[in-house]
């Protein structure tokens, strides 16, 4: 199998076996991250050729991780999960995800299907970037704050307040790789403090 760049995204033991399975078929530069803050980041920040999310990853939803990123990039993204609700599979799918597998699965089949993926997709140059009076192009993305309307292929967005100011704060950082605290704290202000203060 051909080498490829894959962050893994999901609860810290299971990211050590996805790690090492990777890492025994002679698949290189394995990234990993255990919340969803941190996979948005390195998602945006850097080029990966896949990124596999755990459904129950804490923090930021695989789901909206994989909405937020999609806006912005068009690197592929498998879901996984260990409940086979039909519901979760769709909103899966609605949120731009590539491809949904539920554990437990074969270690074999999670390899072809990643190599699936990454025959037919192709790797696109980076995005038209600008930011004009408010105003973010980050092809297809479009925000225009003052508006507060995002589109994407001039199709308008329906986020939530918080999801808004999390892509907005994505986009305006777009290619840093940024803390989980540093999020918290731009994104979520006095609201991460005061929960801070209460753990």
């Amino acid at each position: 199998m051909a080498k490829f760049h894959v962050l893994l995204a999901d609860e810290k033991d299971r990211i050590q076996r996805l790690q090492q399975l990777f890492l025994d078929t002679g698949t290189s530069n394995v990234d990993t991250a255990e919340d969803g803050e941190s996979a948005l980041s390195k998602a945006l920040a850097l080029e990966y050729d896949i990124v596999l999310l755990g459904w129950t990853i804490p923090f930021l939803p695989a789901i909206e991780v994989c909405q937020l990123l999609k806006c912005m990039k068009t690197t592929p993204v498998i879901l996984l999960n260990d409940d086979g609700n039909e519901s979760d599979r769709l909103r899966g799918f609605e949120a731009g995800a590539d491809d949904y597998i539920l554990r437990p699965f074969n270690p074999q089949e999670l390899l072809y299907r990643v190599q699936a993926i990454l025959k037919r997709t192709k790797r696109e140059s980076t995005p038209d970037y600008s930011i004009q009076k408010g105003t973010i192009i980050l092809s297809p993305l479009y925000i225009d704050h003052p508006a507060r309307r995002i589109t994407v292929h001039n199709e308008e967005l329906s986020l939530t307040p918080k999801e808004y100011e999390l892509l907005r704060f994505f986009a305006i950082n777009f290619g840093k790789t940024l803390t989980r605290d540093y999020i918290l704290r731009e994104v979520w202000g006095k609201e991460f403090e005061y929960d801070s203060l209460n753990h």
